[in-house]
């Protein structure tokens, strides 16, 4: 999506926040209908089989707690008790995903994106021919006899900066309009009385 060796574009902290803060209220919310949608970012981001058949799990259990609420009576204990379920449900997904995502971008390095991207998204360097890595098939398989060479740092000269601009004067063309408003002003003040 992002092209070749290009990165994706970083979340910042504001975003990050209001990402967690809607994936952990959406189950309880929802009345627990979306109770598997924070499992199933867990899982996508974790990418463990435990944590997709929690997420899968979670989508028949709040389906089947809506079906008994619809289907008992209104005064009923057992729509209570599965309206309870659900919304727990919805809760604890909730708070395992905020656990989850608050140690998922505490254990991120600095350099990489917040975005909780995988593996397969992330840029690599262009090779020579179309993004491909050379392939050197009659490369001899032999190492070398001769080590690199030791690695010495050259020291940058620092920019000095460019020395200040002396102040021009005003160019003649400025001048001489001035001068020229300055007649009409005087021609204009001594025509004014006629009038």
């Amino acid at each position: 999506m992002y092209g070749h060796g290009a990165a994706p574009p970083t979340r910042t902290s504001g975003t990050v926040i209001t990402l967690r803060v809607l994936f952990a209220i959406a189950g309880f919310l929802s009345c627990g209908l979306l109770s598997c949608l924070p499992l199933f970012r867990v899982a996508v981001l974790r990418g463990r089989w435990g944590d997709w058949l929690m997420a899968w799990i979670s989508m028949p259990l709040s389906i089947g707690g809506l079906a008994v609420i619809g289907s008992v009576p209104e005064n009923d204990h057992r729509g209570d008790i599965a309206l309870a379920a659900i919304l727990i449900l919805g809760a604890v997904s909730g708070a395992y995903f905020v656990v989850f995502d608050i140690r998922h971008h505490r254990a991120l390095p600095a350099t990489a994106p917040a975005s909780g991207t995988t593996a397969f998204m992330t840029p690599q360097p262009p090779g020579p021919g179309y993004g491909y890595p050379s392939a050197q098939p009659y490369a001899s398989t032999q190492p070398t006899q001769t080590p690199p060479p030791p690695y010495t740092p050259t020291p940058t000269p620092t920019p000095t900066p460019p020395p200040p601009q002396p102040q021009r004067p005003a160019p003649a063309r400025i001048d001489q309009v001035r001068a020229e408003l300055d007649e009409l002003s005087d021609y204009l003040r001594k025509h004014e009385g006629d009038r």
